[in-house]
């Protein structure tokens, strides 16, 4: 496979993560509003499961390192399909609207 090949479908997977755990913040709210604490826990559990995954990777996705082999380019969106302040910032963006969702979650259960 060509290297500019395999980026693209590497960019491509990556992105496709992306709004994979994005849809999972997003809708830990929208289950937890409709009393639905399981499924928003489960959700929860699946983006810790991948920032565990950052963690240990030294906050680095590990398809960064996979994309970084087939390219010399290292912008903050490299690796992935977003615009560039996005790529850049992902993480605080949606570390804190993780933290914000997660927490709005636990009020909701508690007070049920």
């Amino acid at each position: 496979m060509r290297p500019a090949t395999a980026l693209r479908a590497i960019r491509f997977f990556h992105t496709l993560l992306w709004v994979f755990f994005v849809a999972c913040i997003l809708l830990i709210p929208l289950f937890a509003s409709g009393g639905e604490f399981g499924s928003a826990f489960a959700l929860a559990g699946i983006v810790l499961v991948e920032a565990a995954v950052l963690v240990l990777n030294g906050w680095r996705c590990p398809l960064t390192d996979v994309a970084a082999r087939y390219t010399d380019d290292r912008r903050d969106n490299f690796d992935i399909c977003l615009p560039l302040l996005l790529a850049r910032y992902n993480k605080l963006i949606f570390g804190w609207l993780f933290t914000a969702v997660l927490l709005w979650a636990l009020v909701l259960w508690l007070w049920r």
